[in-house]
């Protein structure tokens, strides 16, 4: 199994295409912290994109798009001195789908969201960078600029069915996004996502992916990525910042949560499924990594519900 296409299937990661955006002239715009992940592609002419806390502001050129992974305020701006308007009227006042601001409109924009489970965070976000930016001229952004495309055609045509087709176009936008990142700047990650750009470490984790419920061994991950025991435990370690062995056990028990929420299955059979061999040792392994034993969790799930 692919270990991104698990982790992303497992969050229940959705993508959202909301209103466009038309400006020109002096102009800038403050958006409130997004919930999940929130995009941006510039279809024409350029800006300046500012993130809370983000010490440098990116300049965004037609066809570059960019990804904010934290729930944090940002601006868009022809310049950055310009007072700031907030962006809520100007959407709720958007005309066929698009707000305008400034005087003008040198520059548009389309502009969505993914939203995930509430596991997102420690399990995707975390491991990013705050501000993913992929500029226009880079080969691997073609893919990203075609998504971005087909989704303004399908939201300017409307044909039939037109919101879903765009709403898949922007999770293949997300896919290729990450990709370039792992490709080009790995280092700016962390844990699982992190390890995906290593080779040795990649190697075991989609193994474990593979078959997370077998009782694998350092040893046994180490012959299946190439490599000597203690180099595969070192650069795992480095990489994801945990053991391999670790790492399967928190996996192991993301997906028995997951099997948990989903409901219909007793403790037992989802212990088994998942690799262990006893409900007690499951148990005792949940709790050590979610604070709430998986009965607990469960009724946590039903109260919430």
């Amino acid at each position: 199994m692919d270990p991104l296409e698990d982790v992303l299937s497992l969050l229940d990661a959705t993508g959202h295409v909301s209103a466009a955006m038309s400006a020109g002239g002096r102009w800038a715009v403050r958006f409130p912290p997004p919930a999940g992940l929130k995009f941006n592609a510039v279809r024409r002419g350029s800006c300046w994109l500012e993130v809370d806390d983000v010490p440098d502001p990116v300049h965004l050129a037609e066809g570059d798009c960019y990804l904010l992974t934290r729930p944090v305020a940002f601006t868009l701006a022809s310049d950055l001195n310009v007072p700031a308007e907030p962006a809520h009227p100007l959407f709720a006042a958007a005309v066929d789908g698009v707000a305008r601001a400034g005087d003008g409109d040198e520059v548009f924009l389309i502009g969505g969201a993914f939203s995930f489970t509430g596991r997102a965070r420690a399990l995707l976000l975390d491991s990013l960078p705050p501000v993913l930016h992929v500029p226009a001229g880079t080969p691997e952004a073609a893919t990203v600029r075609w998504a971005v495309g087909e989704i303004d055609a399908e939201l300017g045509r409307r044909p039939t069915g037109a919101t879903l087709v765009a709403e898949h176009l922007a999770m293949v936008m997300l896919i290729r996004i990450l990709r370039v990142h792992l490709a080009h700047d790995p280092d700016r990650s962390s844990g699982w996502l992190a390890g995906l750009a290593d080779p040795t470490v990649a190697a075991a984790l989609r193994a474990m992916h593979a078959r997370p419920a077998h009782p694998w061994t350092v040893a046994e991950l180490a012959r299946v990525a190439a490599v000597s025991r203690s180099t595969l435990a070192a650069r795992f370690k480095d990489r994801v910042g945990k053991g391999p062995l670790e790492y399967l056990t928190e996996w192991r028990i993301e997906l028995a949560a997951d099997q948990i929420r989903r409901g219909g299955e007793t403790v037992a059979t989802i212990a088994r499924a998942v690799g262990y061999g006893s409900e007690s040792a499951f148990s005792v392994a949940f709790k050590r990594t979610t604070g709430l034993s998986p009965r607990a969790y469960r009724s946590h799930l039903t109260r919430a519900g």
